[in-house]
């Protein structure tokens, strides 16, 4: 018997809406504010995901529901709190510029219509809710774009979790693209160094300049994960491009939770080391991030500091992220038009007119066929 439909559909669709592309970009996501009671909700969501945690479910929910989640939210509330900003969450904001950039870049290079929307892996908004609203809006293409330039199956692969769930729960799924990764793009790697080149020119330039991921067990390398090796090969070309050695452009991982083994060396490890060194400043870029969140204006540019000059270093100089900078949005743009190639929105000869031309003889011949049955 008739129940509740299965899946979601588009009630009272037309035909006579013309057809759009649409590029979703996807971010870790923040908690909606720098407290406790909004950082628990978030956390039991992050943590809870088994691709970022891989232990057996029961033995985990015990120690994250028992333990984590009594403990830690507090803390990092704290952490939040050092770098909310009056307009929200430095992920928020920062990746809701990039979308605003990147739809406007899209609008100058194409004359199709493109859509641009921005979703979180977690909290809000989420990839169901936005690939919905697209639905409703007229999206029919949809390219997706995790914001993480390094692939691991941590970030990227829950991305495309969730992109799984909700095109299996739609009645008409888009036409679909993802990128995978773009962690040796040229255009990303020379935005990297051009950043890198202009905070020497405004602050002047380190002994040292360290190159931080975010880290994940070691385990889940041995597993296949590539995200270890594909860090490695964007550090060799940003060293390449910069012109220097691995002595002078050293390379780390930060963010290890628990007792494990995680990727090594470890960032907090290596900037206490250079300040027993004998190094007085030091120049961190994080080139994992897209955009600047608790992990660099926090881990890196305080916490981090404060580690290296309590070693007997003086100054650790924080490069941030390319953020919504104009060489970012072109990458990201170029990034884009390579992978939708073929797309008429994406065509540089789109005739938007002759478009709408053919939507309306199309629909003018099926009134026409329906009038004449």
């Amino acid at each position: 018997m008739p129940g509740t439909p299965n899946y979601t559909g588009l009630a009272g669709y037309s035909h006579d809406i013309p057809p759009q592309a649409g590029v979703l970009l996807v971010n870790l996501g923040t908690p909606e504010a720098p407290t406790a009671a909004a950082v628990r909700p978030y956390l039991a969501e992050f943590l809870g995901d088994p691709r970022v945690i891989e232990y057996p479910r029961w033995l985990w929910k015990l120690i994250l529901h028992g333990v984590i989640l009594r403990i830690r939210p507090k803390r990092s509330a704290h952490a939040y709190a050092r770098i909310w900003t009056p307009q929200g969450s430095p992920l928020r904001v920062g990746s809701e510029a990039l979308a605003a950039g990147l739809q406007a870049e899209l609008g100058r290079r194409r004359s199709g219509p493109v859509r641009v929307a921005l979703a979180m892996r977690y909290g809000r908004p989420t990839v169901r809710e936005t690939i919905e609203q697209l639905q409703r809006e007229g999206v029919r293409r949809l390219l997706v774009l995790p914001m993480y330039p390094q692939y691991s199956a941590t970030s990227t692969g829950t991305v495309f979790d969730a992109l799984a769930d909700t095109i299996k729960s739609l009645r008409w799924p888009p036409e679909l693209r993802t990128v995978n990764d773009y962690h040796a793009d040229p255009g990303y790697i020379a935005a990297l160094a051009d950043s890198v080149r202009a905070h020497w020119a405004r602050h002047g330039r380190g002994e040292r300049l360290l190159l931080s991921f975010h880290g994940i067990p070691e385990r889940y390398v041995r597993a296949g994960d590539p995200y270890f090796c594909q860090c490695h090969a964007t550090a060799r070309l940003l060293r390449e491009a910069l012109g220097m050695d691995e002595n002078e452009a050293l390379f780390s991982f930060q963010s290890r939770v628990g007792r494990e083994r995680w990727l090594h060396p470890y960032t907090d490890e290596t900037v206490k080391a250079l300040g027993k060194q004998g190094i007085k400043r030091i120049d961190v870029i994080s080139p994992g991030f897209a955009v600047d969140c608790l992990e660099t204006l926090e881990e890196i540019a305080m916490q981090n500091a404060d580690f290296f000059r309590e070693a007997g270093g003086e100054t650790l100089s924080y490069i941030p992220c390319l953020n919504a900078e104009p060489a970012h949005v072109a990458t990201l743009a170029d990034l884009v038009l390579r992978h939708t190639q073929g797309w008429p929105e994406f065509a540089e000869d789109y005739d938007a007119a002759a478009a709408a031309g053919r939507l309306a003889a199309s629909r003018d011949r099926a009134r026409k066929a329906q009038a004449d049955a």
